[in-house]
């Protein structure tokens, strides 16, 4: 005898199992939950997990979308350019704490938070951290000068990635969905905190964020 009540009953079972297993699923794209594919352990040291643990309370108020690392990793290496031309990549800020931020000159919210950035960099700047703002305007990278100038900036290096590649190589690591995008990154090298979107970089969680860097 066919049990016709059978594929419902089946139905409304296995449906609740099938929204827990997406909860799980979106949960494990969260940043720092699971490591991208093909992405190896970390090796980051113990101090850059408890550099994480201290930042996490300061995600809140003008910083409430900064997304603390569960387990910090080595950050992806990016290369750009100083505006006299010469090539860096994030191996040559070792030692140093980096807030590493991504931009364009035609995104709105880089407008707004762009002064911020520059602010923080007066402010906090110097041989233990560092606002590294790379511009990724493919197209008429002249228009950097005149974006900045236009905003005030008068702190942070003019750092340049006309190729694309740096966003595009954050982007496959799944750090940068849009811009702009902001990497917190410790003295060692170790991704330990990024916020997707514009931040009020001079705030005092901002500060704050800072000085556990600078300590961490």
């Amino acid at each position: 005898m066919t049990n016709l009540d059978s594929p419902p009953r089946r139905r409304r079972f296995v449906a609740p199992i099938l929204g827990a297993l997406a909860v799980v699923a979106a949960g494990a794209v969260l940043y720092g939950t699971v490591a991208p594919a093909g992405k190896a352990a970390s090796d980051c040291p113990a101090d850059s997990a408890k550099l994480a643990a201290r930042l996490a309370p300061l995600a809140k108020g003008e910083l409430a979308a900064l997304q603390v690392a569960s387990e910090p990793r080595r950050a992806v290496q990016i290369a750009f350019q100083r505006e006299d031309g010469g090539k860096l990549t994030l191996a040559d800020f070792h030692g140093r704490a980096v807030l590493l931020n991504l931009w364009a000159t035609w995104c709105i919210p880089c407008r707004a938070e762009m002064p911020a950035l520059d602010r923080l960099q007066a402010a906090r700047g110097g041989p233990g951290f560092e606002v590294v703002a790379v511009n990724v305007d493919t197209a008429k990278p002249e228009r950097r000068a005149t974006f900045l100038d236009s905003v005030g900036v008068k702190s942070l290096a003019r750092y340049l990635d006309s190729s694309g590649d740096a966003f595009e190589t954050l982007h496959k690591d799944g750090k940068a969905l849009g811009l702009p995008v902001t990497l917190v990154i410790d003295k060692d090298g170790c991704e330990v905190a990024a916020v997707e979107g514009g931040a009020k970089w001079d705030s005092a969680e901002a500060q704050a964020l800072v000085e556990a860097l600078k300590g961490g």
